[in-house]
């Protein structure tokens, strides 16, 4: 695509994004609303909008060469990742769930399941490219200074062999040696007997070339008709489609997109060697201009003031803006008064605050001799039930942006500017601005000068009065100073005599800090759930698909990972609970998590940590490195150490788990407070798993290879029981056989039948341990309540029938 398509693609992304906000704007001046149906429609009609809205932008900031318009992208982009977020909360909130299901909106919006994927922002990591390299590099070259590969290999011991298994084994090697010799010998002899055998008999030339005509067109027929079944039943598809490699035109695309990130970034180096020389321009030729034209308006003003009032005016403080506050389309009485009324606030502070006191000891005490009954306060002003949504940190962002490119951007022609390099009059009408404003300070301290010796000379009485309001700021200065000695003492640096380094060198050494493995989140495979709707329609709670436990990755830990505006301002996540059966992908979600963000990794499983920083000392040694630890050793302290991270220290504490319903579940829910419980897969990502799998190791899939059975056959087989098969069954040697012997799906139940799958008891154990936690017992009250609201609706009709039913009796007893 070129660059006037994506200018398109950008045009149509910000029109979008103004009919959401008119529409979403409204919503949030609403009265609390009762029906929770409606509510989670309206939620999740504004998260499938902004999700469409996000995928858009994210592939223009990728693309567009243009410096300027790809930081409003980037205000942009973040807003609507930071909305996300936020709706993906309101959600959870009002439903008690982490899981949602959005099959009739799909449908109503004309959407597929593949537009519920979050994407994940390239910028993320092809931004900080630089530094993840340099990351490579010292970890590579610690691991090469103490002579370590990066992966220890596990010395296996050797077995011992009795003199007996050992002649036993050679003499079996020797005569399998000698059958396959004798084998080969007898096959030689064979075809040499045969080739006699043809060369007695010939055929007459006619006859044979007849034959041969016969055996090459039945062959080519035969191949035709294969081939076209073949592509019939991909187009229907009913077989899944082989990988092909790229066509020229996807290679040429691929080209194209990295030749545009290399001018990105030269367009970017432009920019900024711009932004510097054009500022030092503005400030050489128009400085003393604008130095000049500031300097006349305030005299002016000062003249104004004087014929208008009768006297100098106060000149504003640097709190108050200076001179800037003065030129803001006001007449010099409006000025006058405004600084008049700013100085009778601050003399007036002193009473409102012993008033406000009064009034908060009156209220306690009236709340102190009111009872709680009935003939309280509260139960005659009772406050509105219902759902009302929170105040939004990101749609003031996302307005913004929009707003500045439809201003600026939108209407602005530039078929001139055929490269897409920076607008040099933009960046001088900014840079003009800087100017002014720093040459303004400097005009302002003159100016103060000015106006001190025009009152000395001028107007004597208002210079002293002058100076009694600067001995009162001085007074409140040092009242400034009392107050900030109540700051919190700071922590204590445990490493501060060492370098960053240091530290890193020797948590790489001990294994903690290693390097995560190099896949995406879209490596892990798993199909969307298409009956969670009908399902929780019939009052059925479904299971959680792998398309879900994506998403929850994508919003709860990459997102807010990878922009630190999202993570700052958006809902803070200190702790995250991957938990489920065994190899259903646990680590793999951590190591994708790293690998999408370009985040450090560090690995505190408890078999790392055995025997290194033992005791308290060394404990908190650790704690201070890398502020997280195994939760046996930290029941205590490991909570309060989440407290101190903070929402600009962009770090998350993740944590993966088998057998969760064995660790006490109350430390262990103040630690995570977000817990997603990863299921076994389901037959359509357990078909989907299959064929990539199988795709992924060089297996060709022939319609002889029944997947769909496959799937069926493997309820309650992981994603690791289906790739441990698939690895045991396609050796070199066997993939080098398909041609000749096709895979079939009965080779893979031998290595399936000796693992052990999911049991029903265990899936069991996993629900409930997770009704136990925080959210899944608000769910299920929720439910409860449901429940006893809907038999109380029941009761009340019938009730109402019966005494219907009663009146009427009687009515026909006084007639009789």
């Amino acid at each position: 695509m070129s660059q006037s398509s994506y200018g398109r693609m950008l045009d149509a992304a910000q029109g979008a994004l103004e009919d959401l906000l008119e529409d979403e704007y409204p919503t949030l001046e609403l009265r609390p609303q009762k029906d929770r149906l409606q509510v989670f429609q309206t939620l999740a009609t504004f998260f499938l909008r902004y999700m469409k809205i996000f995928r858009a932008l994210e592939e223009v900031y990728d693309q567009i060469v243009h410096p300027q318009k790809r930081r409003v992208v980037h205000q942009v982009l973040d807003g609507v990742m930071g909305r996300l977020v936020e709706l993906k909360n309101e959600m959870v909130e009002l439903e008690h769930s982490e899981f949602h299901y959005f099959d009739d909106l799909l449908q109503d919006f004309k959407m597929t399941p593949e537009d519920l994927e979050v994407p994940i922002p390239r910028y993320f990591v092809r931004e900080k490219m630089r530094a993840l390299k340099e990351r490579e590099k010292m970890l590579a070259h610690v691991l090469a200074k103490e002579g370590r590969p990066e992966h220890k290999s596990v010395n296996r011991p050797v077995l011992s062999m009795s003199m007996e298994r050992a002649v036993w084994l050679l003499q079996v090697s020797e005569r399998a040696r000698q059958g396959r010799l004798r084998a080969h010998f007898m096959k030689t002899i064979r075809l040499e007997e045969q080739r006699r055998h043809l060369g007695s008999s010939m055929l007459d030339p006619d006859q044979a070339a007849t034959c041969i005509q016969k055996v090459w067109r039945g062959y080519r027929d035969r191949r035709r008709v294969n081939k076209e079944c073949l592509e019939e039943m991909i187009f229907l598809g009913m077989i899944p489609a082989q990988q092909q490699t790229p066509s020229p035109a996807q290679l040429r695309a691929q080209q194209v997109e990295r030749r545009r990130h290399i001018i990105q970034e030269e367009h970017e180096a432009e920019y900024q060697t711009a932004l510097v020389n054009i500022k030092e321009s503005v400030r050489a030729v128009d400085g003393a201009d604008i130095k000049e034209s500031l300097q006349e308006q305030i005299r002016q003003w000062f003249l104004e003031c004087r014929d208008a009032s009768g006297k100098f005016p106060d000149f504003p403080s640097p709190e108050d803006g200076g001179s800037a506050s003065i030129f803001a389309q006001k007449t010099p009485e409006q000025v006058a008064a405004e600084f008049a009324a700013k100085e009778e606030e601050r003399e007036k502070k002193k009473k409102l605050k012993s008033e406000k006191d009064k009034k908060a000891n009156d209220r306690k005490e009236k709340k102190k001799g009111k009872p709680k009954g009935k003939g309280g306060k509260g139960d005659t002003e009772e406050e509105e039930t219902g759902w009302k949504m929170t105040h939004s940190n990101f749609l003031p962002t996302v307005f913004k942006g929009a707003k500045l490119y439809k201003e600026v951007w939108q209407n602005r022609d530039e078929q001139q500017n055929f490269l897409q390099r920076f607008d040099a009059q933009l960046v001088r009408e900014e840079k003009r601005l800087e100017v002014e404003v720093e040459l303004r300070v400097q005009v302002d301290e003159l100016m103060r000068q000015e106006l001190k010796n025009l009152k000395l000379v001028v107007d004597r009485d208002k210079g002293k009065k002058k100076k009694k309001v600067k001995k009162s700021s001085k007074k409140k200065k040092k009242k400034g100073r009392k107050t900030g000695k109540k700051k919190k003492k700071k922590e204590k640096d445990l490493t501060a005599d060492r370098t960053i380094e240091s530290l890193y060198e020797e948590l790489v050494l001990e294994g903690i800090i290693i390097r995560p493995m190099n896949v995406k989140l879209s490596d892990y495979i798993g199909e969307y759930s298409y009956l969670g709707t009908t399902l929780r329609q019939a009052d059925i709670e479904p299971m959680p698909s792998l398309s879900d436990v994506r998403q929850l990755i994508a919003l709860y830990g990459i997102l807010p990972l990878g922009s630190q505006c999202v993570h700052e301002r958006g809902p803070l996540i200190r702790a995250l609970l991957l938990t489920g059966p065994q190899g259903v992908g646990k680590k793999m979600l951590v190591h994708a998590l790293c690998t999408e963000t370009g985040a450090n990794l560090f690995n505190l499983s408890p078999s790392t940590l055995a025997g290194k920083y033992p005791g308290k000392s060394g404990l908190q040694l650790l704690l201070h490195m890398v502020f997280k630890m195994e939760p046996k050793r930290l029941k205590k302290t490991l909570p309060k150490i989440l407290k101190s991270i903070k929402a600009e220290d962009r770090v998350l504490v993740v944590g993966t788990s088998r057998r969760p319903f064995d660790a006490d579940i109350k430390p262990f829910c103040k630690v995570y407070k977000k817990i997603i419980l990863i299921p076994r897969p389901d037959y359509a990502s357990r078909f989907t798993l299959w064929k990539e799998l199988l795709q992924a190791h060089g297996a060709l899939l022939d319609p002889k290879l029944d997947l769909s059975s496959l799937a069926k056959v493997t309820d309650g087989y992981t994603q690791g029981h289906i790739l441990q098969a698939i690895q045991t069954i396609l050796i070199p040697h066997r993939l080098e056989l398909q041609a000749k012997r096709p895979l079939t799906a009965v080779e893979f139940i031998p290595p399936l039948a000796r693992q052990d799958p999911v049991y029903k008891e265990e899936e069991e154990s996993f629900k409930a341990w997770y009704s136990r936690t925080p959210l899944g017992k608000k769910r299920a009250r929720a439910a409860k309540a449901s429940e006893e609201q809907a038999i109380l609706k029941k009761g009340k009709t019938k009730g109402g029938k019966l005494q219907k039913k009663g009146k009427e009796g009687k009515k026909k007893k006084k007639k009789k």
